[in-house]
């Protein structure tokens, strides 16, 4: 998965954060997970989207999308042969902006794998969550899972790139 930011949050006074994400063929998708004070979308522009909102799953084709209200669980995969496009947009922008900063930087390192398949990969997803609490928390794994990895990274002396 990458993505291009498209409406930063200084583009946007803090209202929203936008990117185009791009997923690969049979991408996995990140842990179902809520946005706390935040809503978040999903507009398809290229091929066709798995999103789960609350405990549905449902196909989003081109031109199709959805909102997702704050504190509803989610997450999405691509579960086609081919590429899939998409406008993203959390709004209100909080921290989301750095947050995708962070993460970006840890795949790119090659210090994290996606979907995470090793413990390293687990525990600095963690550490991510863990660090953005207004932004985001995990619901599968728990989010106290989720803490106690990020715990266990910190004594391992795991390091989170700063962001900006």
């Amino acid at each position: 998965m990458w993505w291009e930011i498209t409406k930063s949050t200084a583009d946007t006074g803090g209202e929203l954060f936008e990117a185009v994400n791009v997923l690969a063929p049979n991408f996995a998708g990140p842990p179902l997970h809520v946005h706390p004070t935040a809503e978040e979308s999903y507009s398809v522009v290229s091929g066709t989207l798995d999103v789960c909102v609350g405990d549905q799953w449902r196909k989003l084709n081109v031109g199709e999308s959805v909102t997702v209200p704050a504190g509803v669980p989610h997450t999405l995969k691509n579960t086609s042969g081919a590429e899939v496009r998409l406008v993203n947009v959390h709004k209100p922008a909080l921290g989301f902006e750095r947050f995708f900063r962070r993460f970006h930087a840890l795949a790119r390192s090659g210090k994290m794998k996606l979907p995470p398949s090793d413990l390293r990969s687990a525990i600095l997803i963690s550490m991510l969550f863990s660090e953005h609490p207004g932004e985001i928390a995990s619901v599968k794994p728990p989010r106290r899972l989720m803490i106690v990895l990020a715990f266990v990274g910190k004594l391992l002396g795991y390091k989170l790139p700063p962001g900006p």
